[in-house]
Parts: structure tokens; C-alpha cells; sequence
């Protein structure tokens, strides 16, 4: 499951896409950021005011969920 999650990603690199973020209790946090690298285990994205790494773990339990 992460390689695919990994090569989807990897397929928006430097394209912009729209990250929610679980809080818990329904709340999200929405950020529209740009894919900027991909590690073993990580991946890096930025916006305007900062950078933020997510695992691909986060995404295969709907921690964060991408619209691409």
C-alpha cells in the first residue's frame, strides 16, 4: 500500500494539492500546499508560510486525506 501511495505522490511533484488534516471530532484543518520531496517514510509539502512533513502511514489511516 505505501509504494502505491508513494508513486501517486511522486506523480504530483510540484503540483498543488489540497491536504485536511484530522483533528479528531470532525474538525479538519485544510491546507493548499505544493508536494515538494518524497523520503523512505516521509513527505515534504509546503505552502506560503511554512513546510510540513506527513508519513504515508497518515494516509493509509485517513489521518490526512489529499484531494489531488
Amino acid at each position: 500500500m505505501i509504494p502505491a501511495i508513494r508513486e501517486k505522490l511522486n506523480n504530483y511533484i510540484g503540483k498543488e494539492v489540497v491536504i485536511k488534516y484530522n483533528l479528531g471530532r470532525n474538525k479538519y484543518e485544510k491546507y493548499n500546499v505544493i508536494i515538494k520531496e518524497l523520503y523512505d517514510n516521509i513527505f515534504v509539502v509546503e505552502n506560503n508560510e511554512s513546510k510540513k512533513s506527513f508519513s504515508y502511514t497518515d494516509v493509509l489511516t485517513n489521518t490526512i486525506k489529499i484531494d489531488y
